[in-house]
């Protein structure tokens, strides 16, 4: 016998029943991805769909060289036939934009686009966290005031109700005004932190000349006194910026959308100004995070594209799933309507045919496969847990007709000509 092979580290399997170190199953995941795409679409949102491996360029370009994502954590290898560096996709929106600009996407005006897949971080591994991870992501392309913010805020609300989770999540707000802004601010974290950079941990030391503004997003407690009276970037914002901030809290406040300012949101890549958001709880342990988003104005002139407004979020699934597992409500049901079984020769094929009938009917039907006895095969009927079954033996087979049996007992169990198989059992399925 050969050596068992096991999954990549930080990489689950999804299965049809939960596993004991990974509650997440196929059927609760095609339940969300359903819902997704309905709720989508009720947004007037259409999907793109990219590749899961990009140049690596474009991950340096759009997040950040001296992010940790781009820094530590992608996925890179070289094509040896085209000697290009390649990488899979740490995040969405930068392989989104890069879609767009290539093909043009804005010529007749703006986007508003979703998409769902998986992403690709060397992190470790713990609860809500994995190597191989999925998002959906949100990107309005080419809008430029908050009523765009406040609508893809509102957008994500309205799915959180219909996920049964509202009351496990908040929404963290900040402004992080234009490039000159920033750069004004940054200067002055800069000198601040420098002034106390004996205290600061190695983390924060090294983004201290590369990507400041993750310093104050450390989760140090013994940093925490330092950052909270560091220089705050709403203290350099303009006119304009404020503006803007303020329609976008108003639209909230007009919308019933609670929220609270976090002046040391910051989100973890480069390309963010303007506008940022995070929705939180409190149930997933040290992950927070369970949505965030943001403006990035400047991001598609950066890929090549003319320059165009944009705001967009992403959510990790797994870790909106494990709150929805333990908190929400999303319904599903895994097992079939009608469980199929036969006895006797030529019955399985004519059972068969009738399944196929009712699968047209919009029926999922479950076949018996094998020739156990009558008995044994409504036993797996039983615990396959069908709402029905339906038996084809000899006497039905001789007299054209089929017995049906409605496993929770609202219906008596009846014969009925083959010909009324699939009206007694809307019926029945409709009572």
């Amino acid at each position: 016998m050969g050596q068992k092979i096991q999954a990549v580290k930080g990489m689950n399997d999804l299965l049809p029943v939960e596993q004991k170190d990974f509650q997440l199953t196929a059927p609760l995941w095609q339940a969300f991805e359903e819902t997704v795409a309905r709720w989508a679409r009720r947004f007037g949102y259409q999907q793109i769909r990219t590749p899961i491996v990009e140049q690596t360029g474009l991950f340096v370009r759009s997040i950040g060289e001296e992010t940790d994502v781009v820094g530590k954590e992608m996925y890179t290898f070289s094509d040896s036939n085209d000697k290009l560096s390649l990488s899979l996709r740490p995040e969405g929106t930068a392989s989104c934009l890069r879609a767009v600009v290539e093909h043009n996407l804005l010529y007749n005006g703006p986007q508003k686009l979703w998409y769902m897949g998986p992403m690709f971080r060397r992190e470790r591994p713990q609860k809500g966290r994995y190597r191989q991870f999925h998002q959906v992501g949100i990107e309005a392309l080419g809008f430029a005031g908050p009523d765009v913010d406040a609508e893809i805020i509102a957008m994500s609300a309205d799915l959180w109700k219909e996920l049964g989770i509202s009351d496990y999540v908040t929404l963290e707000i900040n402004c992080l005004g234009n490039r000159e802004e920033r750069a004004a601010h940054r200067e002055a974290l800069v000198a601040y932190l420098s002034s106390h950079e004996a205290k600061l941990d190695e983390d924060s030391k090294r983004r201290l000349h590369t990507n400041p503004l993750r310093v104050l997003d450390t989760k140090n407690p013994d940093l925490q006194e330092i950052c909270n009276v560091a220089p705050r970037l709403t203290e350099y914002l303009g006119e304009e910026s404020l503006a803007h901030y303020e329609r976008l809290k108003a639209m909230l406040d007009g919308l019933n959308i609670a929220y609270v300012e976090n002046p040391r949101l910051v989100r973890g890549l480069d390309y963010y100004n303007q506008t940022v958001f995070e929705w939180t709880t409190d149930k997933l342990g040290a992950q927070a995070t369970v949505c965030g988003g943001g403006r990035y104005d400047g991001l598609i002139e950066e890929l090549g594209g003319k320059p165009a407004p944009s705001i967009g979020f992403g959510m990790g699934i797994e870790r909106l799933l494990l709150l929805v597992h333990e908190y929400g409500s999303l319904s599903y049901r895994t097992a079939a309507d009608v469980y199929a079984v036969h006895q006797g020769e030529g019955a399985d094929l004519q059972v068969m045919k009738y399944a196929q009938q009712l699968r047209a009917a919009g029926f999922d039907v479950l076949q018996h496969s094998g020739s156990q006895s009558l008995k044994a095969q409504m036993k797996k009927a039983d615990g396959s847990g069908a709402r029905f079954a339906l038996i084809v033996a000899q006497n039905e087979l001789s007299d054209g007709t089929v017995t049906l049996k409605d496993m929770q007992g609202k219906h008596e169990q009846t014969t009925v000509d083959a010909a009324l198989l699939t009206t007694t059992l809307q019926q029945w399925k409709n009572a």
